[in-house]
């Protein structure tokens, strides 16, 4: 087993979408931390498998219980086979598996204060508040970082405790911002301002630093200095130089001290995090009800009964009895009894949902508590769903109904009742992707008892698992990749619940696939669950949900932040009733000839490999099969002049790059000098920088790594062997190499036309011979038959296949020109990869609020009210819910959900003609009035049908 620890290597191969989240500092502080894992029912293992993924040095896995009936509701690693053994000793061989870097081990004992003293963060969940005071008072006292995170039902707490004085390095996580400068005033207020392109951003209380500025040169590596008012000043410049043109200004991420309050200090004078604005004084009654229960508990060593009034009625007398004890903040003026009465009916429940939303902030609290990155919570958070009950008021379920019947949904029977479970296991969904959400998603349809009966999962994704899956995508394992993701999920949860019925599918959704997601397909679902990485396929999903009147539950994460949205037929608007504005292009001129930021050279880069090893290979295959295409053909080149070895291409890579980085820049300063002047200024100034052409030198590394990269993928191209032995390849270029000598031309453009893969490809003829004629002009051994070519696609993630390499070299090299700072590989990766972060926490978390939605949606629920977007960024951290967003109202009362279901069918009983259908059409039309734009109607019949065929069925939509 491989181990972290102080000289650890990152494996960026399997945390790479983690490190665009952490960075590779906290990564590595992460990575010197023991955490101790106390209690290991549902919220308790889903807590260790997110931490573990992550990559802390070890996990400890504590439980002095033994698996029950109860546990199986949430407890993904507990089977029924296991009832009757220590949780932790079971979980830990299972949870061992998913980083093979951190070792998990199982404590049975007690937690005495010398054992707490082996770890920096504890973790308690299902602990008495005795232990947890006792234990959190030590910890305090002993620089130990303390983590209670318990659920009861639809409800949740969450307490953290980091220390007097714990350092946070970035509190937010972006990006830290950069501007180029126009002007600084020179006086006692040294007002900076940036160029009117966008926004810079910056605001008061940043601190930012300076490049490059000319004149005022004080300023260039100075000190971080803070923006005190307006997002402008900076500080006294009036003793500095004048200020001349240019300069960077960027912002720099100060540390910041936070200081927490032991939990024995924190329970009268709580300061508490709001999730829910609309739930703006639930915390603080909730923090009575919870001391409540843990006194209930005590008292009759159980939880009040599912539903048990004279249970609720007790709690909410021990409530009185808290709160009346309260002296600080924390007392309330009024407890609200109908909130601590539900408490108490279903405190004994523990749902998978629930567990999943609190487990991955308790998880990210963890990761916090190791690495000072990120904002932790102060220092209390309470949420509850309580939306998931029944609408009707006056609901209430029984006892009875709610009793224990010793089956694995006993925790989720507690809270909703039977019922609701016989639907659920009717239930026919179709998960679309399983990636990380889909794993979440189907953890949580197991545990849930989703289609376990007569319903049934549809699970489709045509990608095969890969190493940078392994860190989020937990239900994968290493012996796992190149497999089929489907597949594989459907088999992992059917071992976390043997009854679920689930069938994977390889299939991308969309138009070609309609077939096989028919009619017939979409009417017997129930709903849809989407868990896509782009925005079309979930726009198209969203169009089949709304075509079919089916619900669909949408969720997405961008590292720490994710999002939830629900659709529900004839009541919300649907996904694509709203868009997010396009991404800011790049102009072609900023690429061509003006970059000034390290991302403009990545894009450039991205567009030399398409240009060079994809697009032209790709056209010539397509010229080579149109043989009867008039003026198609190829060059005689074709054979003369493309790469017959591992020379030519080193031959072709550095002429390139003799023309990309040398030859170019001096056309580009030849037409437009270093001192030319534009309108009175200076045309090298604001965001364009001015290059400098570069000279080749076999003793530079990134020279190296460029005809390196590059002349394996052209080899790669036609099928040709490569290298990696670089002193072979520093002797061809010393030896072999005669560079085309390429003087500017003042008649010439702003770049010269350099050689690619196109010279020795295609071109088109002036007459109409045909392809056919040519090869009576090739030799008979370079026949088409052994042509050899192969477009290449662009992949980040093989660290053999020169793409990467590439695609870094191109774009530093083409940095180096402009003086613009380099990226290394794994930034370089990120912007030109277009990767979108990720990390298991933020996963797991907006995956347990989709699936608060889905029980309200098989319930039935039917009062916009009830259901809940949602968003969050655990760094900052922050949680804003709202009801949907109605679905919009024509004038004519008509939402988007609506149809005209026509049956082909007259009075007489013959079915309709299409004429008189249209007549039927028109005559509707004009009873809908005018406001009604255009009816479209989809027919059963082709374009050629004639108006006496009989439509037998007919449905139009009004748009």
């Amino acid at each position: 087993m491989a181990k972290n620890g102080n000289d650890a290597e990152i494996d960026e191969g399997l945390y790479s979408r983690q490190l665009y989240v952490l960075g590779h500092e906290a990564m590595k502080r992460m990575q010197i931390s023991n955490i101790l894992i106390s209690g290991l029912r549902g919220l308790g293992v889903e807590i260790a498998k997110n931490v573990i993924l992550g990559g802390v040095k070890s996990v400890t896995l504590h439980d002095q219980g033994v698996a029950e009936w109860k546990d199986l509701s949430s407890q993904f690693y507990l089977r029924e086979e296991d009832l009757g053994k220590n949780r932790a000793e079971v979980s830990q061989l299972r949870l061992a598996e998913l980083n093979s870097y951190v070792p998990v081990t199982s404590f049975t004992g007690a937690l005495t204060n010398e054992y707490l003293t082996k770890f920096q963060v504890v973790v308690l969940t299902n602990s008495s508040l005795d232990e947890q005071i006792r234990i959190g008072d030590f910890c305090h006292s002993n620089g130990i970082k303390l983590i209670v995170a318990d659920t009861r039902g639809l409800f949740g707490q969450l307490f953290c405790d980091f220390g007097e004085e714990m350092t946070m390095f970035d509190v937010n996580g972006e990006q830290p911002l950069s501007a180029m400068i126009s002007m600084i005033t020179k006086d006692s207020a040294g007002v900076v301002t940036c160029l009117d392109e966008a926004r810079h951003g910056f605001e008061s209380g940043d601190f930012v630093t300076f490049t490059e500025v000319q004149g005022m040169t004080e300023l260039n590596g100075c000190d971080p200095v803070e923006i005190k008012t307006l997002g402008e000043i900076i500080c006294d410049t009036s003793s500095f130089s004048d200020y001349v043109r240019g300069g960077i200004v960027t912002q720099v991420k100060m540390p910041k001290t936070v200081a927490f309050k032991s939990l024995s200090s924190s329970m009268a004078e709580p300061e508490f995090m709001v999730t829910d604005f609309a739930k703006f004084d639930r915390p603080g009654q909730l923090h009575m009800g919870f001391q409540a229960l843990h006194a209930f508990e005590k008292k009759h060593s159980r939880l009040p009964k599912p539903w048990s009034q004279s249970d609720a009625d007790e709690l909410v007398a021990l409530a009185e009895e808290v709160n009346a004890a309260q002296s600080g903040s924390a007392k309330q003026e009024q407890l609200d009894q109908a909130i601590i009465k539900k408490l108490s009916c279903v405190a004994a429940g523990d749902l998978a949902p629930i567990n999943a939303f609190i487990g991955g902030l308790a998880a990210q609290e963890a990761m916090k508590a190791c690495t000072g990155k990120f904002m932790p919570i102060m220092q209390w958070l309470y949420f509850d769903a309580l939306e998931c009950l029944s609408e009707a008021e006056d609901a209430v379920l029984t006892e009875e109904e709610c009793a224990p019947r010793n089956c694995r949904y006993d925790s989720q029977i507690a809270v909703f009742g039977s019922k609701l479970q016989e639907l659920l296991a009717k239930q026919r969904y179709f998960l679309v992707g399983a990636g990380a959400i889909g794993c979440e998603l189907l953890k949580n349809f197991a545990m849930m008892g989703l289609a376990s009966g007569e319903g049934e999962v549809i699970v489709t994704d045509m990608d095969t698992i890969e190493k940078s899956n392994l860190n989020r995508q937990f239900l994968f394992r290493p012996w796992d990749v190149t497999k089929m993701k489907s597949e594989t999920a459907a088999a992992a949860v059917k071992q976390m619940n043997p009854s679920i019925r689930i069938t994977g599918h390889q299939n991308r959704v969309g138009t070609d696939t309609e077939k096989v997601y028919d009619d017939d397909f979409f009417e017997s679902l129930d709903g849809v669950a989407n868990a896509l990485d782009n925005v079309d396929a979930r726009m198209y999903m969203d169009r089949r949900c709304v075509y079919y009147c089916k619900p669909l539950l949408e969720s997405g994460t961008l590292g720490t932040k994710g999002n939830v949205q629900v659709v529900i037929p004839f009541l919300t608007e649907s996904y694509s009733s709203s868009q997010d504005p396009p991404e800011k292009s790049i102009p072609i001129c900023t690429l061509k000839n003006f970059p000034n930021a390290i991302e403009h050279t990545l894009q450039w880069a991205r567009d030399e490999f398409e240009g060079l090893f994809k697009q032209p290979a790709e056209n010539a295959l397509q010229y080579m099969t149109l043989v009867s295409s008039p003026r198609t053909t190829l060059y005689k080149s074709l054979v003369t002049d493309k790469p017959r070895s591992w020379e030519d291409c080193v031959v072709w890579a550095r002429n390139h790059w003799q023309c990309q980085y040398n030859n170019n820049i001096r056309q580009l300063l030849h037409n437009f000098p270093p001192d030319q002047v534009s309108s009175g200024a200076p045309f090298w100034s604001g965001p364009k920088r001015c290059p400098h052409p570069l000279e080749f030198s076999t003793n530079n590394d990134l020279h190296m790594d460029y005809i390196m990269a590059a002349a394996n993928l052209l080899a790669q191209s036609y099928g040709l062997p490569g290298s990696t032995e670089r002193s072979a390849l520093t002797k061809l270029l010393v030896y072999k190499v005669i560079l085309l000598q390429i003087k500017p031309d003042a008649k010439a453009n702003d770049s010269f036309h350099c050689p690619n893969i196109a010279h020795f490809i295609i071109g088109l003829f002036s007459d109409d011979s045909r392809l056919e004629e040519l090869k009576t002009l090739l030799p008979s051994t370079e026949a088409a038959s052994q042509f050899k070519l192969c477009p290449i696609d662009f992949e980040k993630d093989d660290e053999t296949n020169f793409h990467m390499d590439f695609i870094v070299a191109a774009s530093n090299l083409r940095a180096e020109n402009y003086d613009i700072p380099p990226a290394d590989r794994h930034k370089s990766k990120l912007i030109a990869g277009k990767i979108i972060p990720a990390i298991a926490t933020t996963t797991a978390a907006v995956v347990g609020l989709v699936c608060l939605e889905l029980l309200k949606i098989v319930q039935g629920h039917k009062k916009l009210e009830s259901f809940k977007n949602g968003f969050m960024n655990l760094a900052l951290p922050f949680f804003a819910f709202s009801e949907p967003i109605a679905a919009p109202k024509h004038k004519i009362d008509w939402t988007l959900w609506d149809r005209f279901e026509v049956k082909g069918i007259q009075p007489n009983g013959e079915e309709m003609t299409l004429r008189q259908f249209l007549d039927y059409f028109k005559v509707s039309k004009k009873k809908l009035g005018k406001h009604v734009k255009a009816l479209v109607f989809e027919l059963c019949c082709n374009d050629e049908t004639e108006e006496d065929v009989e439509v037998p069925y007919v449905r139009y939509t009004i748009r």
